[in-house]
């Protein structure tokens, strides 16, 4: 009896494991925060350390999963003294580990947007989460204009920013600029436009009864290559309005980056609102792998309802994106919110 017992005993058991072994994959459905504009992560040593825009500081997400970011740990790591140029309107920080040290940009401003400039902190620590952040100062080229939305890339062991700013001191464009820079914290060269909103998609910025009553918009660009390719994604179109949309840049590899006619603009978005899917005014993103290196995954923010402009709606939003036979990125549509993702794949 005791060896029947036991067969069964073993059989319950195996079924048990048969059954771990068959389950679905993890998944999660987005937003993968409440609310949160211009999302941004950077992947280290197993974790990713996510941060988006918070108006009055600068707060550090850090977690071994992006699609579970509303578990992971906290912390605000820099608040701004008052009573400066860069005490108020924090937006679009970004966080990068270069040259063994970590660097959180962002633009900040006194309190009137005609001061927004970018700015710089610096934390020598392994850990961001740990140490002391430091104020390192302005990032600015030699005009020194309005500028906002800072991305960092090294290419060739050159480091490299590209912002999106004014021609000159009014409000009424924002173009895309890049300039080579000497250290995380300091621009070399000068700056060079790559893009202006020209196209209808790029242009729709209605502000009845503002001075301006129309602003055209390129910002939010975020480096990506792939293969022999270097795309920059932007977003176009005023973010007040439904029609907030990404567009794309892209040149070789081994062009010169700073020289403006090897950038080609793709002539059509990329990504765009999918309004019955309800998602509206989708843009400003950002790109992470996958924790086993295998997935590309754009991290971008949307509204869920039309007309909720730049506010706190916006809710950070995750999916896989593909590439091309030409090696050009497919982006898809954005999902809904009610679709459920498989995590991106572990290691």
């Amino acid at each position: 009896m005791k060896i029947v017992a036991l067969f069964f005993v073993t059989l319950f058991f195996a079924g048990c494991s048969s059954t771990r072994v068959q389950q679905p994959a993890e998944t999660f459905i987005n937003p993968v925060l409440p609310s949160g504009a211009d999302p941004y992560s950077f992947y280290k040593d197993g974790y990713y350390y996510y941060t988006h825009s918070a108006q009055n500081k600068l707060i550090l997400w850090k977690t071994k999963s992006i699609a579970d970011l509303k578990n992971a740990e906290k912390k605000v790591v820099w608040t701004p003294p008052p009573n400066t140029a860069y005490s108020k309107e924090l937006w679009a920080p970004q966080i990068h580990f270069i040259n063994d040290k970590w660097y959180m940009y962002f633009a900040a401003d006194d309190g009137n947007n005609y001061n927004h400039r970018m700015y710089v902190i610096e934390n020598a620590a392994p850990d961001p989460m740990q140490g002391q952040w430091e104020f390192k100062g302005k990032v600015a080229d030699a005009t020194n204009k309005w500028a906002i939305d800072a991305d960092v890339f090294e290419h060739k062991g050159r480091l490299y920013m590209i912002w999106s700013g004014w021609e000159g001191n009014e409000n009424g464009q924002q173009n895309i600029y890049i300039a080579r820079m000497k250290n995380p914290w300091t621009i070399e060269t000068d700056r060079v436009k790559i893009s202006s909103p020209e196209l209808k998609w790029e242009t729709y910025g209605r502000l009845p009864g503002q001075t301006p009553d129309q602003v055209n918009v390129n910002e939010g660009p975020q480096f990506l290559k792939h293969k022999d390719k270097i795309f920059i994604i932007y977003s176009a179109s005023g973010c007040w309005t439904d029609h907030y949309t990404l567009g794309m840049l892209s040149t070789s590899a081994d062009a010169d980056l700073l020289n403006a006619s090897v950038w080609k603009k793709h002539p059509e978005p990329v990504f765009q609102a999918e309004p019955g899917s309800g998602v509206y005014a989708a843009g400003h993103n950002s790109f992470f792998k996958s924790p086993d290196g295998k997935e590309d995954w754009i991290l971008y923010h949307a509204n869920s309802e039309p007309g909720q402009g730049c506010g706190g709606h916006r809710s950070p939003r995750a999916q896989k994106f593909t590439w091309r036979k030409d090696d050009t990125p497919d982006f898809g549509k954005p999902l809904s919110t009610t679709q459920a993702l498989a995590i991106p794949s572990k290691k």
